[in-house]
């Protein structure tokens, strides 16, 4: 029996000149969006056409060949093909190789070609640019034959370096180009596949988990430890830096912090030494102090250096030249690089001329200390002239108890006895791991209120109508009643200080703002006491009302502490919240896991999830392990405004239903409809 099977014919192939070629109406591609010609020309001229055009022959009317061919698949190549030929660097008559195509549809074939061309998969792009560097070629030269930035390069090449095995799930499409993306923040293939084992494990794979994993327990490169030592200078000493190329990483992670806070406590240390030739008694260095470092020290009272004749000229010229560059490309829509780099420098250089630094009398200076650690900002921050009250005395008259100063060999007094690491270490409270939702504990409430008292303070210093009426109201009780306890001021005008708080309480927006204030105003006072009355005789009244309210803010303190019960006074507190329309969120506090998260049972973190994101956020996370939990929770929180009990501001019916931490309030991310309709009083108490 006869092979009933139909051999396959292929069409022949041809030479032909360019100028016997035109393009065909058959060509099913008429979108020219996104099609680049001159990509493809230049292709061409470098390695030649490695594609062959399809053609079929030009017929005329009773059916005979013209001699000419069109090109019903092909037209991209035969356009850049065209251009070569205009631009001259190719003949007209070129030989093209062709496929003459004789049977069939032309529209057919335009659209099989197109339809049927299968793209290279990623994977295949990353291994043939890592061969290509193999062999010799860089980035740059690597991007320029195939029409791509360097930094599309650099990205394949990286991709291409993560580990063999995970490359082969990739290309078995085990796993998502993003996950693989997110594992190129680290070299350490032997860590990629461990996170990747036990992410076959879990139910979260999204790929900012992943880069999480792989950087857990490294340090920004944007905090102020790493801006305050450098990068440079952290790489020279052996430290390494994880960097995403997909993803914005603010500069990338260091990989090793031990010898980031050695780098810390060495420059710091040197930095400390400089202040020796000043005759300080002592210098304290550390890279963060708590707030309130400074309370119950007095503070020397020194003279600012005059600008010179030539400071003057120099600030009037760089003045000057910064109003005529504002000026000259004040219609420009954008900046010129170098114009705006330039402004830069002398906004820097005019700032470095107004700091104008102060002179101490030496007999202060002897008995007076200096504070060294690094700013919010990475910059190093010097607070000079303090003096503790054990050093008010002469020193001839040593305090009881202290040692007298070591002497040098020519038998004078040593000074600048450097501390290193000022801060006082706080304990660490880690809560039982309990699924019911127990009180938050004591030393947590005092820190969380802690800093509300500071966000209070910082909000009535803003309203001194209200800081009158709260000064008055405490005046009042004294007064007009047997006690005055029923107020959160402590109209003594005196700062306290607080037994426990958060970490970085000192550069939180609300401190900051309160310091600045505070220098402003010790600025205009004069230095004398004797002559201050005078001085506030002389300010108008806004100046007045305006230090009347930041003299009240600072005396505010709503702490809760175990071991000193005023509940009027918390009361009063809440009254005072509302009056100054006090939102934690607002004024920046956000749940972290070093704040809130990381310091609750899972009951707690799912309770907060809950409230601040839904039900269905809480349920994506309840499976996790507390810490997996708490980083997940910090995520889902921010910006959402939600706020633990402690920190939220009572709604009036509520607060008078109980005075106590465990009164029922109103959440303040739950309360910010301020054009919604007024919610009926059982409706917050709902809530």
């Amino acid at each position: 029996m006869a092979n009933g099977t139909q051999k396959v014919r292929l069409s022949s192939s041809r030479d032909i000149p360019f100028n016997k070629l035109v393009l065909s109406q058959a060509n099913v591609r008429r979108v020219k969006a996104g099609v680049s010609i001159e990509e493809l020309a230049e292709d061409i001229a470098r390695r030649t056409l490695l594609q062959s055009l399809s053609v079929r022959p030009v017929l005329d009317a009773e059916g005979n060949e013209t001699g000419m061919f069109e090109v019903p698949a092909g037209g991209r190549r035969y356009r850049a093909l065209d251009l070569l030929v205009k631009q001259k660097r190719m003949a007209k008559t070129q030989a093209v190789p062709c496929v003459v195509r004789m049977e069939g549809l032309a529209e057919e074939d335009s659209f099989a070609e197109n339809s049927q061309r299968e793209p290279l998969h990623p994977l295949d792009q990353f291994r043939g640019f890592q061969t290509l560097r193999e062999k010799g070629l860089s980035e740059e030269e690597i991007a320029a034959r195939f029409f791509v930035s360097p930094s599309v390069v650099k990205q394949r090449l990286k991709l291409a370096a993560v580990s063999a095995k995970l490359l082969d799930v990739y290309a078995e499409d085990g796993m998502t180009l993003e996950q693989l993306m997110a594992f190129t923040v680290t070299n350490d293939q032997v860590r990629q596949e461990q996170v990747w084992e036990a992410l076959s494990r879990s139910y979260n794979k999204e790929p900012y988990y992943i880069r999480r994993q792989l950087t857990e327990g490294a340090v920004r490169v944007a905090d102020k430890r790493a801006r305050f030592v450098g990068i440079g200078a952290y790489e020279a000493a052996g430290g390494t830096v994880l960097r995403d190329l997909f993803q914005h990483d603010d500069g990338g992670w260091l990989q090793d912090p031990a010898l980031l806070d050695r780098l810390v406590t060495e420059r710091l240390q040197a930095e400390a030494e400089g202040f020796r030739a000043e005759g300080w008694k002592w210098i304290a260095a550390a890279p963060d102090f708590p707030y309130g470092h400074t309370a119950g020290l007095r503070r020397l009272a020194g003279e600012t250096v005059e600008m010179t004749d030539e400071d003057r000229a120099t600030c009037q010229a760089l003045r000057a030249e910064h109003e005529r560059l504002e000026q000259e490309y004040a219609d420009a829509d954008e900046l010129p690089e170098e114009v705006d780099q330039r402004l830069g420098e002398i906004e820097t250089a005019i700032a470095a001329l107004e700091e104008r630094p102060m002179i101490f009398d030496p007999v202060e200076i002897a008995r007076a200390g200096v504070f060294v650690s690094i700013g919010g900002d990475g910059d190093l921050r010097i607070e000079r002239g303090y003096v503790r009250s054990e050093d008010e005395a002469p020193h001839s008259a040593a305090p009881e108890g202290d040692e007298p100063a070591p002497l040098q060999p020519d038998g004078s007094v040593q000074r600048g006895v450097i501390t290193i690491g000022g801060a006082t270490p706080t304990e660490t409270e880690v809560p039982d791991e309990d699924e019911g939702i127990r009180p938050l504990s004591e030393r947590l409430v005092t820190e969380l209120t802690a800093s509300r008292t500071l966000a209070l303070r910082d909000a009535l210093a803003n309203a001194p109508d209200m800081a009158f009426i709260a000064v008055l109201h405490a005046l009042c009780l004294g007064a007009f009643y047997h006690y005055a306890a029923d107020t959160c001021l402590e109209i003594t005008a005196k700062a306290s200080g607080f037994s426990a708080q958060a970490p970085a309480l000192n550069d939180t927006p609300s401190a900051r703002a309160i310091e600045a204030r505070h220098e402003t105003w010790a600025r205009q006072l004069p230095e004398k006491p004797g002559d201050l009355w005078d001085a506030l005789i002389a300010f108008d009244g806004d100046s007045r009302t305006a230090l009347f309210a930041h003299c009240a803010s600072v005396t505010v303190n709503v702490v809760k502490e175990p071991w000193n019960r005023r509940p009027g006074a918390f009361e009063h507190g809440d009254h005072l919240a509302r009056a100054v329309n006090l939102d934690m969120a607002a004024a920046g506090w956000t749940p972290t896991i070093d704040n809130y998260l990381g310091r609750v049972p899972k009951a707690r973190i799912l309770e907060a999830v809950r409230e601040g994101k839904g039900e269905a956020s809480a349920q994506l996370i309840d499976h996790l392990k507390k810490p997996d939990m708490a980083k997940e929770a910090e995520r889902l929180l921010a910006g959402t405004g939600w706020l633990p009990e402690p920190l939220r501001t009572p709604a009036p019916d509520i607060a008078a239903s109980g005075t106590g931490s465990d009164a029922n309030v109103l959440p303040a991310f739950l309360a910010d409809g301020a054009d919604q309709e007024e919610p009926a009083p059982h409706a917050i108490a709902a809530e």
